[in-house]
């Protein structure tokens, strides 16, 4: 997996894009980088679990709405997560996804980056290269 910050394409926002092998690698791989753009990973413990499901009617409106429940997860939970195990399926029509989260409560001993307020469409993608997933995405700060 490939994780790559863009730079020149969001001005006050920050941009990644994300490489995989698989669609799942891509999910967890954006959910690490949106929690690296928040904050300093070694500084996040695991001592908190959450499971997340959630559907969508496309695996790109399935992963948008997949980092728009993380960043809303911080700002209501005052949570963060520094590992994830995500299982997308298509089944009955629709993307649905499963997700393994393991983090922390934030507390004076994170290190925070940027307070990610959303994630926005503007240029947001998901869509497949050959063999490969790619996902590019912006998040407003």
């Amino acid at each position: 997996m490939g994780i790559k910050f863009l730079e020149g394409i969001a001005t006050s926002d920050l941009a990644f894009e994300v490489r995989g092998g698989s669609i799942n690698e891509v999910f967890e791989g954006c959910a690490l980088a949106l929690s690296q753009s928040m904050a300093n990973p070694s500084t996040l413990c695991e001592s908190k679990r959450k499971v997340i499901t959630l559907e969508g009617e496309n695996a790109e409106e399935l992963l948008f709405d997949w980092l728009s429940e993380l960043v809303y997860l911080k700002d209501a939970e005052r949570a963060l997560f520094r590992r994830y195990r995500v299982d997308v399926k298509f089944r009955q029509g629709k993307y649905k996804l499963k997700a393994e989260c393991l983090g922390c409560g934030i507390n004076s001993r994170i290190e925070l980056r940027n307070d990610v307020k959303a994630i926005t469409l503007h240029k947001f993608r998901l869509w497949k290269e050959g063999d490969k997933w790619v996902a590019r995405v912006i998040a407003d700060l």
